[in-house]
């Protein structure tokens, strides 16, 4: 009898300890993303599309500016710079 408890512990306890972390780890990469929850980031990713396996453009919105970059593995370049309009 106290054998199985034993044993259940030391397989169940490891597998809930697990659990709850796979979970706090998910809760903590998709925390962002939910709906209805205001940020107070000063920058906004707004899209990215990947133009070479090593080359992505990003257009970001920052202090009323909208900034098209360029990352690499050389590092991030801006390529152009506008304000933002009503076009939002």
């Amino acid at each position: 009898m106290l054998w199985s408890y034993i044993l259940k512990l030391v397989v169940l306890l490891p597998l809930v300890c697990g659990l709850m972390i796979g979970c706090l780890y998910l809760w903590r990469k998709l925390e962002g993303r939910m709906p209805g929850k205001q940020s107070n980031r000063l920058i906004a990713v707004r899209e990215t599309m990947m133009i070479s396996p090593g080359l992505r453009l990003a257009v970001l919105d920052f202090e009323g500016k909208r900034l098209l970059v360029s990352v690499g593995r050389g590092g991030v370049a801006l390529i152009d710079k506008t304000g933002i309009g009503a076009d939002q």
